[in-house]
């Protein structure tokens, strides 16, 4: 009888101490795997500055790109803006030489006629060089864009013509039309460099 007890007794101890090993199995895994967690999340978290420190690298380098090729475009505009400059001043400078150029044989050609004018004795023929030397200038102006104000028997254009003097008409045809052109009008290339003075019927 007291040997069953005993046994009964031993057995329930052994299942305590059964239980106890499996609880401390179970801690010890509870353990483990929060261990394992942790190292889990400390490397996680160690990639995640691993990669937010490579982004941040990759972004400095495109704003250093960026930076230097802002740096570059700036110096660039800056030139073309200093060359827009000097040419513009050259042009404004030197602009006219081209026409002034194409008018020097004509001065070259009054100054001859003049020289002949100091012997000449017949009038006509000088008239006829000056005539000649006119001709001449007319042309050049004309082929450098400068062309005259057509003004006889013109209907009056106050975008062309400025109207100086107002007489009676000879006949109704006339009335509103130019008379007579006291001073020439020029245009070049189709600017009015100088607007006609008429006289004008009414």
């Amino acid at each position: 009888m007291n040997k069953n007890k005993n046994t009964s007794a031993c057995g329930d101890t052994n299942e305590e101490l059964n239980k106890e090993d499996i609880l401390q199995d179970e801690a010890n895994a509870t353990k483990t795997n929060q261990k394992e967690e942790t190292n889990s999340d400390e490397d996680i978290e160690a990639n995640a500055e691993d990669d937010f420190q490579k982004t941040i690298e990759k972004l400095q380098e495109v704003i250093e790109d960026q930076k230097d090729k802002y740096l570059r475009l700036s110096a660039e505009f800056d030139n073309y803006r200093k060359r827009t400059l000097k040419e513009k001043a050259e042009l404004i400078l030197n602009g006219g030489e081209k026409s002034i150029s194409s008018i020097l044989p004509v001065i070259d050609d009054f100054e001859r006629a003049i020289q002949t004018m100091e012997t000449a004795t017949d009038v006509s023929a000088v008239k006829t060089g000056v005539d000649l030397i006119y001709d001449k200038l007319m042309k050049t102006l004309e082929k450098n864009g400068v062309k005259m104000i057509e003004t006889k028997e013109m209907p009056l254009d106050t975008d062309y013509h400025e109207a100086i003097a107002v007489i009676p008409a000879p006949s109704k045809e006339l009335k509103g039309k130019i008379l007579d052109c006291v001073q020439t009008g020029y245009m070049l290339n189709d600017k009015v460099i100088r607007h006609s003075k008429v006289v004008v019927g009414e």
